[in-house]
């Protein structure tokens, strides 16, 4: 079996409704725009995809195509995955590949070895559960009382705990934490992700007031470039943290974090910041073997495959954008995300595509 094409198909993606904020400092959610599915096929009809959903994603794309891509993968072996993903990191040491891009070539061939198999994703990794319970990651809203609601709204709706996406002042975002705490009791799992907001004394300030409040982790506070600020925040707060979300250098970068002993609740996984499925595994197993965590980062169909299939994540991240929150259509009302079933990893439902790709898009599933 031989790779005879690599196409790029670009996709409508919608504008988030309503539009949403994240901290200050940062821009909000973007759209419409136009997005590229990565498609790569061989000489016996098997095909795999893989969707880049990502302003500007569709030019970026064609010209890692046009440029790189295609010259390196047409007439290899589509099931050589780990040679396929050396070269990519090879060709990334003179053309520096967007990190979000990274790791398309690897998810697409992943896809369609799934396929062949008439396998799930998460299957073909190996599984190890069927559900899992998702967390509701919010967007940044206006004020505390707008947080708090949206948190009891999720409650309801049966998400098993909250991550606050906040303003990026760590003294507004320390009476933010400590109210929500107040708010919901202390049995509710309660998580903080800085979006790299901080220097290392505003870190250290929210980092001891979520530790008072007992959050589960605290995630990305600093950016992910000086790893002894982070040892340094490791060594002064109690609370957790959870780190190597966005740095380059997938599993390479993460064994650093570690090393340091920087990761104290774990490191983050995915397929679009961490290489690729190859990379988000590589990481995972890396944690594992420190007896640490591996969070799959985001809500993208990747990430469920992820969730199913490595032992050492706890949750999923459902992002909630809207005051008046709506419960992610692939979580149950217990707050549980399902295993996928279809063959491979699937688009996202949400996309405008063309009918070329009918066949890859996601079907929903239906709960009682």
């Amino acid at each position: 079996m031989k790779i005879t094409h690599v196409r790029v198909v670009p996709v409508k993606v919608p504008a988030a409704e309503p539009a949403f904020k994240w901290r200050d400092g940062l821009p909000g959610s973007s759209g419409p725009y136009e997005g590229a599915v990565l498609r790569i096929s061989t000489d016996v009809g098997a095909e795999g995809v893989a969707v880049f959903a990502r302003p500007g994603a569709a030019t970026m794309l064609q010209d890692l195509v046009d440029r790189l891509l295609r010259a390196e993968l047409v007439g290899q072996d589509p099931l050589r995955r780990e040679y396929l993903w050396h070269r990519l990191w090879e060709l990334d040491r003179i053309d520096e590949i967007p990190l979000p891009a990274l790791g398309l070539v690897d998810t697409a061939l992943w896809d369609l070895a799934a396929r062949l198999q008439g396998l799930p994703l998460w299957e073909v990794l190996g599984g190890f559960r069927d559900k899992i319970p998702a967390y509701a990651s919010t967007s940044t809203f206006a004020n505390i009382p707008e947080f708090l609601d949206v948190a009891t709204q999720c409650l309801e709706l049966g998400y098993q705990g909250i991550k606050l996406h906040a303003w990026g002042d760590a003294r507004r975002d320390a009476k933010l934490s400590q109210a929500l705490r107040e708010h919901v009791g202390g049995d509710v799992p309660l998580m903080y992700d800085g979006s790299a907001g901080f220097d290392l004394p505003d870190a250290t300030y929210l980092g001891h007031a979520l530790a008072d409040a007992g959050y589960l982790w605290y995630e990305e506070p600093m950016r992910e470039f000086s790893i002894t600020a982070y040892r340094r925040l490791a060594e002064t707060v109690r609370v957790p943290l959870l780190v190597a979300e966005t740095s380059d250098g997938a599993h390479m970068n993460s064994a650093d974090f570690i090393a340091a002993g920087a990761a104290t609740f774990g490191v983050r996984i995915s397929t679009n910041l961490r290489g690729g499925v190859t990379g988000a595994m590589r990481t995972a197993h890396l944690a594992d073997s420190f007896r640490l965590r591996a969070e799959p980062h985001g809500s993208d169909l990747p990430t469920h495959h992820l969730c199913m299939a490595v032992p050492n994540a706890t949750y999923f991240e459902s992002l909630v954008t809207s005051t008046a929150v709506v419960r992610d259509p692939h979580i149950d009302a217990n707050g549980m995300l399902h295993a996928p079933t279809s063959p491979g990893i699937s688009l996202p439902a949400f996309i405008d595509y063309p009918a070329e790709l009918s066949e890859f898009v996601e079907e929903l599933p239906v709960f009682p």
